[in-house]
């Protein structure tokens, strides 16, 4: 006889709240690391608010958002990076054909591009610029892939003198991966990535495109990560 692993139960509960294609859909839509309206998200899924409502309900309960109520408007947002990670892992693993959806106009053809070149994910940066940063970094011996993702010494001394501060002590690991759903590979996480992301908006690196979470580099920007990491500009094109 075996005994059935106490976890099973709360595992299949976790399944089943991200098992719903308009739960699913707000929960990628969260990814952009913003707090969205009860109104914005059923806008966003195509559904009607007192159905996305019920739905954010069982997210709340379930720990995969927080919410927070501002007069008369309901906002959600991701709980925690945690959860971000466990989305962007989850659509990282869908089979190639079920993450291409047919494009039906030119705007989302546009916007699948863009998001395909540089995005946010959650709190770092994402898809051909993530990578391309997450490779310079380990290239130049600042970031270590070999046995899991980690900052060397001299990655540490890399973000102090590039002015972008770690937030260290920190619940969250320094330097974690994430595997990009556009590139099937792993790109930089964590504090660290994390970091790295709110310096490069804050510092005019990279702008956000249009309400979506591309980014775009900006000619700074190029000038910038090519001073500093050596990637050539149009690896950020």
């Amino acid at each position: 006889m075996t005994t059935k692993d106490p976890r099973a139960a709360g595992l299949a509960s976790l399944a089943a709240l991200v098992a719903d294609e308009t739960r699913a859909a707000c929960l990628l839509a969260l990814l952009d690391g913003r707090a969205w309206t009860a109104g914005e998200l059923a806008r966003h899924a195509g559904v009607a608010a007192s159905t996305l409502s019920e739905h954010l309900g069982k997210l709340v309960a379930g720990g995969l958002l927080a919410e927070a109520r501002q007069g008369r408007h309901r906002y959600v947002r991701l709980a925690d990076a945690r959860v971000a990670g466990l989305v962007e892992d989850l659509a990282a693993h869908m089979p190639p054909a079920a993450a291409r959806r047919p494009v039906r106009t030119l705007r989302e053809s546009s916007a699948g591009a863009a998001m395909a070149r540089g995005r946010t994910c959650y709190d770092h940066l994402a898809g051909r610029l993530g990578i391309a940063v997450t490779d310079a970094l380990t290239l130049r011996g600042l970031l270590r892939q070999d046995t899991g993702f980690a900052l060397t010494d001299a990655g540490v001394e890399w973000f102090a003198a590039a002015g972008i501060p770690l937030d260290v002590p920190s619940r969250r690991p320094l330097a974690r991966a994430c595997l990009d759903w556009t590139e099937r590979r792993p790109h930089l996480a964590g504090a660290a990535g994390a970091a790295l992301c709110r310096h490069a908006l804050d510092a005019g690196w990279c702008v956000r495109v249009g309400s979506a979470r591309a980014v775009k580099v900006t000619p700074s920007g190029e000038r910038e990560l090519s001073a500093l990491l050596g990637i050539p500009s149009s690896a950020l094109r």
